[in-house]
């Protein structure tokens, strides 16, 4: 069986690279809604409405000046992701008054139930193959992608990927992906040119430092197994003569637009499983600091891939915990084992 090649590592861009970008796509932002409402107002005098001009153009001032970003209480840093969903916004996270915190922990408490209304079922059997799947999100709402996908002539497509970042704007960026594949799938087009179209309307709907590692795949009743990894963690196919590792054969999803991506095929037999994951559950790390990695995970599949799809999920989750003793996890985690069972 061939492995795909292995991917250089990203040099990501530095926090002043990121921190210029941001500026410049919100400062971009409300100039458009500057526009939007000098359109507006000839017709529509409301306070509200000057009052939101001015905010406006106290914003851009900040931005003029060197002082966007910076909290007006405790003159530290508003959270990027706040400033993308509200560019106006003038204090940090820790200094917002008492009602704008419930109003934010109603809106995160809503986001996160729409998030889990997104997974697929815990719990699957598809014409021969069985998925489990475990997904913890470090906070409310995680930046994790998981899906399973029906698609046509009995094949069953699965998706796990990775977004760039934490909390809500990552969320958003996951629920993009999800309707985006949910789109794709059903039009039965080559899974590597699905994730080229995927990539474009994603590299479209993103900031210039946002990007997902993902890996997409395949399978048919006749056992076989195509995968995609656009720069993800390696997947890991188990049969039973051992185990293989497919490694990122191009960059991941938001980097570039008009990029390509290759698939690796392969035909696995009844017991055989393929398991994805992302870095919560590898990057995993335990009181004395020791990582739990790939190597602990790919020979307890193996030693168990007989158990059963659901089973040996939970018995890597349990060595998991036994792994950490006690210690916190410090990342979403997400789990997926695709198994043919007939």
């Amino acid at each position: 069986m061939a492995t795909a090649p292995k991917m250089d590592p990203m040099v990501p861009a530095s926090p002043a690279e990121n921190g210029t970008s941001l500026r410049r796509v919100v400062q971009t932002q409300l100039l458009r809604r500057r526009e939007q409402l000098e359109q507006a107002q000839p017709e529509i005098q409301t306070p509200q409405l000057v009052r939101l001009m001015k905010e406006v153009d106290l914003a851009l001032e900040r931005i003029d000046h060197g002082a966007f970003g910076v909290c007006e209480h405790c003159h530290g840093s508003v959270e990027d992701e706040q400033l993308l969903t509200n560019p106006l916004a003038r204090f940090c996270l820790e200094c917002l008054p008492p009602e704008q915190q419930r109003m934010l922990e109603r809106d995160l408490e809503l986001a996160a139930q729409i998030q889990m209304r997104l997974l697929p079922k815990r719990n699957m059997r598809v014409d021969g193959w069985n998925v489990a799947y475990h997904y913890r999100p470090f906070g409310v709402v995680s930046g994790d992608y998981c899906d399973l996908i029906s698609g046509p002539d009995e094949t069953l497509y699965f998706l796990l990927g990775d977004v760039s970042g934490k909390g809500v704007a990552s969320s958003m960026l996951m629920a993009n992906l999800n309707a985006t594949f949910r789109t794709l799938v059903p039009l039965g087009i080559p899974l590597s040119q699905m994730v080229e179209r995927a990539n474009r309307v994603f590299s479209e709907s993103t900031l210039p430092m946002q990007f997902a590692t993902l890996i997409s795949g395949k399978v048919t009743p006749d056992g076989g197994l195509e995968l995609v990894n656009a720069g993800h963690n390696p997947a890991v196919v188990c049969t039973k003569e051992g185990v293989e590792v497919v490694e990122a054969s191009a960059m991941p999803l938001g980097m570039f637009a008009d990029q390509e991506f290759q698939s690796t095929r392969f035909t696995l037999s009844k017991g055989d499983a393929v398991l994805l994951y992302t870095d919560g559950i590898s990057e995993a790390v335990n009181a004395k600091d020791q990582e739990y990695g790939l190597e602990r995970l790919t020979q307890l599949i193996f030693r168990c891939r007989e158990a059963g799809t659901a089973r040996l999920l939970e018995d890597c989750i349990e060595d998991l915990t036994a792994f950490r003793e006690g210690a916190p996890a410090f990342d979403d985690e997400t789990l997926m084992l695709v198994q043919r069972v007939a």
